[in-house]
């Protein structure tokens, strides 16, 4: 089993890693984690910094899981990135974090977590943040 996580340096970034390790160690999966610049831009805070993927993958190492690390560069936004990564990876399921959001702000822009959920060709789950 192949798991696909997307992963941001933020607390639903975070969630959806947890999800994804649990779930990748519970079925003995192999796990893709996939960061990128939002609609392509690497400058941007999305685009988690080398330290914060170094911690990520001393994380996974001790955990035990097979896993690789994804960074693509090509200035693709990050919805199809991720839709790009599962069929590369041949996903059987896409973690994705989710941010809580008010009813106008779902009307007016467009959404990562909803183009994935309506382009993906294998299961998605959206995790969202413990409240704090």
């Amino acid at each position: 089993m192949n798991i696909l996580v997307g992963y941001i340096p933020s607390p639903e970034g975070l969630a959806a890693i947890d999800w994804a390790i649990a779930e990748a160690q519970e079925h003995r999966a192999s796990l893709f984690v996939l960061n990128t610049g939002k609609d392509g831009n690497y400058a941007d805070p999305q685009f988690a910094t080398a330290e914060d993927i170094d911690a990520l993958d001393a994380q996974l190492a001790a955990s035990g899981l097979e896993h690789t690390m994804l960074r693509p560069t090509d200035g693709v936004d990050a919805a199809d990135s991720l839709l790009t990564a599962a069929a590369q990876n041949d996903a059987d399921l896409i973690v994705i974090g989710l941010r809580r959001r008010s009813p106008v702000g779902k009307l007016i822009t467009g959404s990562t977590a909803q183009a994935v959920l309506l382009g993906a060709d294998c299961p998605v789950v959206g995790v969202k943040a413990a409240k704090g």
